[in-house]
């Protein structure tokens, strides 16, 4: 009998073992809720797995309006920026970047604050992201009483993502850009928003889209009425993704390669009447991981 007491005893509490792991909620993070880090003209909530390094290609070919003449933008002057980022730790992202135009070099942080879970206990993710451009042009541009603070520029962002099923992800993220050099009837400050989405239709390749909108909030104008205001950010393209590499390739009205200016001063007008979509280009990232 007591053999028997043992092996019910036994019995009933794998069960409850089994029945308990059963119950127990996935608080795992989502899986591959974008393929990359970058997404056309924005970071995505990614950061790499801990001891992950990345490097990045983004290029911008010249706008398309002039036709075969310039091969819709490829023989027009293009921008290019090389950069590479390390993952130290889970959840933290750093970067170092170089632009060809404005000579700007950037400095980046990402962290993931909170994760996307497969049982819904966190149903959205959000992720800080921001970056300090220096820009390293000649003293002389930036005019009469030129102080080295004048090349820093400022982004901060918070992306908050969510993966909806296995084929589409999307993100709004509101941000703040700072410039401490501009003409003087233009504003030092911007406030956006950006919204990115991605739809996979294959194992590999997805259908991407980006659109970074300029606010024009009058109540933090320094002047009565900025000059050359920026213009909204389209994007929209396809990515192809092979586990270390991913490539992107779209159009788009942005070429600063930088957010904070593509905030600041894109005039770009995707939207320009009687022009549409004339004032768009040709771009593509290129990302490629190693990890240690």
């Amino acid at each position: 009998m007591k053999s028997i007491k043992y092996l019910l005893v036994l019995f009933l509490m794998s069960a409850f073992s089994v029945f308990a792991q059963e119950e127990a909620p996935d608080n795992r993070p989502v899986s591959n809720p974008f393929e990359s880090g970058v997404l056309i003209d924005n970071q995505t909530i990614v950061t790499q797995t801990a001891k992950t390094l990345e490097a990045t290609i983004e290029h911008r070919f010249g706008k398309w309006n002039n036709g075969i003449t310039d091969v819709y933008g490829v023989y027009a002057p293009s921008n290019i920026r090389l950069g590479i980022n390390y993952t130290p730790m889970t959840n933290l992202m750093v970067g170092y970047g170089y632009t060809k135009d404005r000579k700007l070099m950037d400095f980046r942080v990402k962290y993931n604050i909170i994760n996307q879970t497969r049982s819904e206990s966190y149903p959205v993710a959000v992720t800080f992201y921001g970056n300090m451009g220096i820009t390293c042009v000649d003293s002389a541009d930036f005019g009469v009483n030129y102080q080295f603070t004048n090349r820093f520029s400022y982004f901060a962002q918070l992306i908050i993502a969510r993966k909806f099923n296995n084929n589409f992800s999307m993100q709004i993220s509101p941000s703040f850009s700072h410039l401490n050099s501009v003409d003087s009837l233009n504003e030092h400050d911007k406030i956006g928003i950006s919204i990115s989405a991605r739809y996979k239709i294959s194992a590999q390749s997805a259908v991407i889209f980006n659109y970074d909108i300029p606010l024009d909030i009058k109540s933090i104008y320094e002047n009565s009425e900025p000059i050359n205001k920026p213009k909204p950010n389209l994007g929209f393209g396809w990515e192809i993704s092979s586990g270390t590499h991913v490539f992107q390739i779209f159009a788009g009205t942005a070429n600063t390669l930088s957010p904070q200016y593509n905030m600041m001063e894109n005039q770009n007008d995707w939207a320009k009447k009687g022009h549409l979509f004339e004032e768009m280009m040709i771009g593509f990232n290129i990302t490629r991981l190693w990890n240690f």
